[in-house]
């Protein structure tokens, strides 16, 4: 298995930040390697692999860049770049262009697991892959960006309850599928053989992104490591909770999916990424089912978390918790 010996320090000092380059190599990635896991999902692909197989087309070699650097076990290092939190998808961008074309060779021979064919001993390989990384960025993130972003703060906010409620350790073995806590300051980042790493005074980030992607990547020069794992919520709105058809006849499909998502203490922000719903809708909905006993508030630290009664368990169908 691949793990990290994750000094104290390093642990206390992780934090959760939002990439938009990491969301967009995601994208990419789910277009070029991705396959439907129902039937939003296959739909999600329909809408957008169209194009993005007709602009490879006009581009074989960046769509033979793309299948080395991006399509087996192991990520081209130039090609996700380690993020630091803060910055804008220019800003990550600019990082992919300006590698040197050496660098980004070497690194396409080490995902490649080989030399590289004739095809790809170029010197536009940096240049050819922000290309395309800008072009999923303004045909295929950007439209859906406000959507995506409300899943990724949602997320982090869960991250944070757990964090409160269980440590690291909590927040780390629902992280991604693969990682976990291993204990002995040990977090094994993937089931894979790759040689252990100590990360001892180095900067240790988390980074969300929509698609059922992730992997590892650090910059060990900048003393940087990053997870970039898949959030709760996909490319599609296949996940959305099931409302039985009575209580949304009753209350209202937008204010039952909110207190079907109150199967656990959620906060307003996670509860707008996961519906999907304005911030004052959620929060008229959530005054409703208080003042009808449905649900009941508590806080937890900064965050005022929302849950739902043994009344709301009733009548829902669910049995109380």
């Amino acid at each position: 298995m691949g793990w990290w010996q994750v000094g104290a320090d390093t642990l206390a000092a992780g934090r959760f930040v939002v990439s938009e380059l990491s969301e967009v190599t995601a994208t990419l990635q789910a277009l070029e390697c991705g396959t439907a896991a129902n039937p939003a999902e296959r739909a999600w692909f329909e809408a957008h692999r169209p194009a993005y197989r007709q602009r490879l087309a006009g581009d074989p070699v960046t769509a033979r860049l793309v299948r080395t650097g991006l399509g087996g076990h192991w990520n081209a290092d130039f090609l996700t770049p380690t993020p630091t939190g803060g910055t804008t998808f220019a800003q990550e961008l600019a990082q992919v262009r300006e590698t040197p074309p050496e660098r980004a060779r070497a690194d396409l021979e080490v995902s490649g697991g080989g030399p590289l064919p004739a095809a790809l001993r170029r010197s536009d390989l940096p240049r050819r892959a922000a290309g395309l990384l800008e072009w999923v960025w303004e045909s295929v993130v950007l439209p859906d960006w406000p959507r995506r972003r409300r899943i990724i703060d949602a997320d982090l906010v869960a991250r944070a309850g757990q964090l409160g409620r269980g440590g690291w350790a909590a927040a780390l073995d629902t992280l991604s599928p693969g990682m976990r806590w291993l204990g002995d300051s040990r977090l094994q980042v993937n089931p894979r053989a790759y040689p252990p790493r100590e990360l001892a005074r180095v900067q240790l980030v988390f980074v969300p992104v929509t698609p059922r992607q992730g992997w590892v990547s650090w910059d060990a020069e900048a003393r940087r490591y990053a997870v970039v794992y898949a959030c709760s919520g996909t490319l599609s709105d296949a996940d959305r909770p099931v409302v039985p058809d009575g209580l949304g006849r009753l209350l209202g499909s937008s204010r039952a999916v909110v207190l079907v998502l109150l199967d656990r203490p959620r906060s307003t922000t996670e509860l707008v990424g996961l519906t999907g719903q304005g911030l004052g809708s959620v929060g008229r909905h959530l005054k409703v089912l208080l003042d009808a006993g449905l649900a009941g508030r508590r806080r937890s630290g900064r965050s005022v978390l929302y849950f739902r009664t043994e009344a709301g368990d009733v009548l829902l169908g669910a049995p109380p918790g």
